[in-house]
């Protein structure tokens, strides 16, 4: 039964910020309520996820168990050169999980009377302790805390810092998944088990195995993920957001929605720059999809009863693998300033954004340098 005098959080975004949020501040007693724009269940999104300790932290903290592995293992890391051969070999263990098994698991635990699809953001307001949040269709809601946990492009930050908008960074991530049994014998005997590389002039492509699209982790049923970071000048960006439909998406396009000539020219350009085995990567996948790299750094987290967290507080470039862990962190730490209750709930907030945002600047410096190293530091377009 829910404690109807609990403290209650509404919960902007239903990806995996907020679902984080949802359920860490629920293992503490709260009332949670996520409201998520899209209509749809947020199902398939995305691709391969390092599993980082933050992620398993979170997940403890609210309780959630499952029964098996979360993802694939690899033990070595190899990077191939442009001909398939391994010039490079370190042992360098970890797992990759995948959006879509992280978000199956967490929204599982979660009643479907807790998560509300369809609900636009409007607007917020706060007063005595006390937020109301308006939505498109009419609905008003109120809470002891409002948490935007709605991405790069938040309503909720929009509000509280108007003027702050992320940087295109001046290359995007090619992705892919493709099914594991689509890849040729020989291909699949170089890249099982390892996660792998290959470094060229102002690109990087990387590879590993990730859970199937229905979270098998059984051999044959397992996905091979990879991701082409390349740069690609600003003023093409908007011609490869723009989707089959002709409407122009901010800074991703999921599976499906790339245009023909875009995809054939990925295809093409992965011929002529790729290892064989990636170059067959790229060919083998149905629906290649991209996503801008950003640089987002809010100069806070917290005003009042109102919290950002994961990427509408910050954004960290893929090069740190800890895009999902920040945003387990940012819920786990929030979680736990809230559980105490010798200090106000603003003070215990206050100190909550002094700690995140420290760590997560550092996250994005490291990121930053990473990429500056990796990709350059000059946009220039590489790509078509």
């Amino acid at each position: 039964m829910t404690d109807i005098t609990a403290p209650r959080a509404i919960i902007i975004g239903g990806s995996l910020g907020g679902l984080f949020t949802a359920l860490t501040l629920r293992a503490i007693g709260w009332r949670v309520d996520v409201f998520e724009r899209s209509p749809h269940a947020l199902d398939s999104r995305g691709g391969g996820i390092v599993l980082q300790p933050d992620v398993l932290h979170a997940f403890h903290f609210a309780g959630l168990r499952h029964p098996g592995a979360l993802g694939v293992a690899s033990g070595d890391r190899i990077f191939l050169d442009r001909d398939g051969k391994v010039v490079q070999r370190g042992y360098q263990p970890q797992t990759q999980t995948s959006w879509n098994m992280l978000h199956a698991l967490m929204r599982a635990a979660l009643p479907d009377t807790q998560v509300h699809a369809g609900e636009t953001l409007l607007r917020f307001e706060q007063a005595g302790g006390q937020v109301r949040a308006h939505f498109a269709g009419g609905r008003s809601e109120t809470g002891d805390l409002l948490v935007g946990a709605d991405g790069a492009r938040s309503t909720v930050r929009r509000q509280l810092l108007p003027a702050l908008a992320p940087d295109y960074a001046g290359y995007v991530a090619w992705r892919g998944l493709v099914p594991e049994p689509a890849l040729g014998a020989i291909d699949r005997a170089l890249l099982d088990g390892v996660f792998a590389f290959q470094q060229g002039p102002d690109h990087i492509f990387l590879e590993d195995l990730v859970p199937g699209e229905d979270r098998s982790l059984a051999p044959g049923a397992r996905r091979w993920n990879w991701v082409w970071h390349r740069k690609l000048v600003s003023e093409r960006l908007a011609g490869v957001m723009t989707n089959v439909a002709g409407r122009q998406h901010a800074f991703s396009l999921p599976p499906g929605a790339l245009r023909p000539e875009h995809a054939a020219a990925l295809r093409e350009d992965a011929a002529g720059n790729l290892a064989p085995p990636f170059a067959r990567l790229v060919a083998l996948t149905a629906e290649p999809f991209v996503q801008a790299i950003l640089d987002l750094d809010s100069p806070r987290m917290v005003s009042g009863r109102v919290v950002l967290v994961g990427d509408a507080a910050s954004v960290p470039r893929p090069h740190t693998a800890g895009g999902a862990a920040k945003a387990a962190a940012n819920a786990l730490f929030l979680a736990q300033a809230l559980q105490r209750t010798e200090v106000p709930v603003e003070e215990r907030l206050r100190e909550w954004e002094t700690l995140q945002l420290r760590t997560g600047r550092l996250m994005l410096e490291a990121g930053r340098r990473m990429g500056d190293r990796i990709i350059g530091s000059v946009p220039a377009d590489a790509s078509r």
